[in-house]
């Protein structure tokens, strides 16, 4: 039986090492990230990759659950990860993020925008972000919706390139995209929501508002719905939506 501490064959090393180079390379991560991730210091991992030393099994342990991949072959194959392959990383995708990287994003938001149904009111309703482990993502889940019928729920995408996060909702190829900023340093997160807007009838018309997710720990006793002027919290969440645009979060041009 192996011990934790068992060292791998020099062929089992080079093997692990050039996987690792993939998936570094793939996910564009850099070594020191990794190295965080699997709790391992960056001079083991640099040895370990550049051949001066081989790798150990509880290395590779850690070095798997960072990566939420297989890299031993044979007997040493660790169980099978979930139905999409990837354990605790999200699928390329979605921005290949590792749940441990982006767990400060979990919890839940008060979320606010403009009231498409009455000028200058501001409609709020929760929203609640967790890590999914059949889809191996955050997922997000509205609540406390006055219009209950268009509550919406769906994956959460963070692409290194951009450096702002995604709430995608994808019902039978119909979309709605939010692109919010990562968190300010109370946790905030400002951006925009493109979605349809509900007429008569069955028409639907394309909209775009800017949108604002506020911890629930920020706000001390958060009101729901359309609040219109004078009504609690309505200072406070229009100050909100405003600094979407002062500083500026989105932009949004004249027609």
């Amino acid at each position: 039986m192996q011990t934790p501490d068992k060292q791998l064959s020099d062929e089992q090393s080079r093997e692990i090492a050039a996987i690792i180079r993939e998936e570094i390379a793939r996910r564009r991560i850099s070594r020191q990230t990794l190295a965080e991730q699997a709790k391992l210091s960056i001079s083991t991992l640099e040895k370990a990759l550049g051949g001066r030393r081989p790798f150990t099994l509880a290395t590779t342990v850690r070095l798997e659950e960072a990566l939420g991949v297989s890299l031993r072959r044979g007997g040493d194959t660790p169980a099978a990860a979930p139905a999409n392959g990837n354990g605790d990383v999200a699928p390329d995708s979605l921005g290949a993020y590792s749940r441990r990287s982006m767990s400060w994003i979990a919890g839940a938001y008060v979320t606010l925008r403009p009231s498409f149904g009455e000028a200058g009111a501001i409609y709020a309703y929760r929203t609640e972000i967790a890590w999914d482990a059949m889809g191996s993502c955050y997922e997000f889940r509205e609540a406390e919706r006055q219009d209950a019928a268009y509550t919406q729920f769906g994956e959460v995408s963070v692409p290194n390139q951009s450096g702002h996060i995604y709430f995608v909702t994808n019902r039978n190829g119909q979309f709605r995209l939010i692109t919010v900023s990562r968190p300010t340093i109370a946790g905030e997160m400002y951006g925009i929501i493109n979605t349809l807007l509900a007429g008569r009838g069955s028409l639907l018309t394309p909209i775009a508002a800017p949108i604002a997710y506020v911890p629930m720990g920020g706000i001390a006793e958060p009101s729901y719905g359309r609040i219109s002027a004078g009504a609690p919290n309505y200072d406070r969440y229009r100050a909100h939506l405003q600094k979407i645009m002062d500083e500026p979060f989105a932009v949004f041009l004249p027609g």
